[in-house]
């Protein structure tokens, strides 16, 4: 409900600071703007440097006033600064920010539509020439603006379309859309009176279509009669009897705003083109070209933002389905394990990005025998997180009595022979029994720090080869022994190689330090102690690696 009395009809038109524009009905009196809808304000504007309660906008006595309420850069109309002022139809509101939000009072006895305002470009042509030229240029972008916040995508596109047939006097109208292979592609026709025509129905005059797209120049010709060339002769333009051409490419805002001449377009600035053509001559004045490149303009905008908005919504899909391959992937790594009678055991994986390439494991293979594993994989992201699934759904079959070196030189001959797979893994897997024998397959990755009687040392270093660099590469186990109290700590090189914010590595001797300090610690302080030096370490460093531990340590032979 309205805090005040009944209001009439008003709107405040937002420009973004890229361009945009959009359309805000005032419902209420008074009408709150700042930052953030959680302060109670009717006019969010995202931006950090407006004061949460920033300006109002009262009605009062027929008319509207507009206060200021702590902006702390000041609230200007017109460029003025202002404490409290009245507001006139067209009055400009901004906020002491160069690049920020700028609003446009706009007050009438109704609304504006866009039939009335179409009706009055119409009418606009009965007027003096240069007051008609002017109030059609005022009018396109005012119905444009509009346009852009009402309707649908394929609507603003054909009323822009309209526009342009109606300021130019064409025939016909086609928009082009460019594609994101190929030449732009005819996504709609209309011809005058606002009658749709079907895109492929119309055909192109070529000579001045592949000029426009290739310069990102506008190609404008007047009467094709007077000209002495290809465009004259194009079997197009002779067939169809023209006698004017127009081909504007609509690009991209960043094109439009760079005032660098050594400036090379890419692809993904042409946005699309405006053809237009007329079997009359179109005798543009000077002030009807500029009306031209502003509604060309318009368009473009339109095209750019739909584009944008497809790109958030596949930024979306993807962080959704980032998000899913996430919770499989952690879902897929120990929670918890559960008490051995002769070993404890901990672990822990941090992904730099949503999925990583790390994983590490524990796996039963029978009441004597209990198999560990760490893995690195090459990369990052999904295609890593994907290796790694596989891996881990390979290495858990161990649990039906395969050998280890069999198993390694399989993975290795698959992932080999799909060269498209373009990845390959370090890993450290080793069985452990009861008694203290260890059986262990380092192919690759970094020598585990062994804690034992007080001292810490790497052992056990890389004998094989990273699985998926060679398919002929050969992989055997070793064995060894762990007394009780023995403990092995594994890592993967985001541990070993983690950066700090003067580009230093946390180094294996700053955690075999770290190890040293807490070899009486239970496994879970232990580890503990090792990601609260990194985080130390590293604090305010990005981290482009996976960090990952595994930490084992035997208790003796148990019954």
């Amino acid at each position: 409900m309205p805090d005040g009395p009944p209001i009439p009809e008003v709107l405040l038109e937002v420009i973004q600071p890229d361009g945009g524009r959009q359309l805000v009905k005032v419902t209420r009196s008074p009408f709150r703007i700042g930052r953030g809808q959680e302060a109670g304000n009717d006019l969010p504007l995202p931006d950090k440097r407006i004061s949460r309660q920033c300006a109002s906008l009262l009605y009062a006595d027929g008319g509207f006033r507009l206060e200021d309420c702590g902006q702390r850069h000041g609230v200007f109309v017109n460029g003025e600064k202002i404490e409290a002022r009245p507001l006139q139809d067209g009055d400009t509101i901004s906020f002491g920010l160069a690049d920020s939000y700028t609003l446009v009072f706009h007050r009438g006895p109704t609304a504006p539509s866009v039939d009335s305002l179409l009706q009055r470009l119409a009418g606009a042509g009965e007027l003096e020439p240069e007051a008609g030229s002017l109030r059609k240029l005022s009018l396109l972008l005012e119905a444009t603006a509009l346009l852009q916040s009402q309707l649908p995508l394929e609507d603003i596109l054909a009323k822009v379309v309209d526009h342009a047939v109606e300021v130019t006097g064409a025939d016909r109208g086609v928009l082009l859309q460019a594609e994101a292979k190929g030449e732009p592609r005819a996504v709609l026709a209309r011809q005058r009176g606002g009658k749709p025509l079907a895109p492929a129905s119309v055909r192109l005059t070529r000579t001045a279509v592949t000029p426009a797209l290739e310069k990102h120049k506008s190609v404008v010709v007047e009467d094709v009669e007077a000209l002495a060339g290809p465009l004259r002769e194009a079997k197009s333009v002779v067939e169809q009897e023209l006698r004017s051409v127009v081909a504007i490419p609509l690009l991209s805002l960043q094109q439009r705003r760079t005032g660098d001449l050594t400036y090379i377009p890419s692809p993904e600035d042409l946005l699309g083109l405006l053809y237009l053509d007329s079997r009359r001559p179109l005798a543009f004045s000077q002030l009807d070209r500029k009306v031209l490149d502003a509604l060309a303009t318009e368009a473009a905008d339109v095209l750019d933002n739909a584009r944008l908005v497809l790109k958030e919504m596949e930024r979306k899909r993807m962080e959704q389905e980032l998000t899913i391959a996430r919770e499989i992937q952690q879902a897929l790594l120990p929670k918890a394990f559960k008490p051995y009678p002769h070993f404890q055991v901990t672990g822990i994986n941090r992904s730099c990005l949503a999925v990583g390439g790390d994983y590490f494991d524990l796996m039963e293979l029978d009441k004597e025998r209990t198999a560990f594993v760490i893995a690195d994989v090459c990369g990052k992201g999904l295609g890593a997180a994907l290796v790694t699934a596989m891996l881990q759904g390979t290495f858990s079959a161990m649990t039906l009595g395969q050998e280890p070196a069999g198993v390694f030189a399989h993975v290795n001959r698959f992932i080999c022979t799909h060269s498209e797979v373009q990845r390959y893994a370090t890993l450290f897997f080793g069985i452990l029994g009861r008694d203290g024998g260890l059986t262990y397959l380092n192919a690759g990755h970094l020598p585990p720090l062994l804690i034992r009687g007080g001292t810490v040392e790497p052992v056990m270093s890389s004998e094989c080869m990273p699985i998926g660099l060679w398919p002929e590469a050969e992989f055997s186990a070793r064995t060894s022994r762990l007394e009780p109290g023995d403990t092995l700590v594994l890592y993967t090189d985001g541990v070993s190689e983690a950066p700090n914010l003067r580009d230093e590595q946390f180094e294996i001797e700053r955690l075999q330090d770290v190890v040293a300090r807490n070899t009486t610690a239970p496994v879970e302080d232990l580890q503990a102690a090792i990601l609260a030096a990194l985080d130390d370490f590293t604090r305010g460093a990005y981290q482009a690696d996976d960090i990952t531990l595994l930490i084992l340590r035997f208790l003796g032979p148990r019954p």
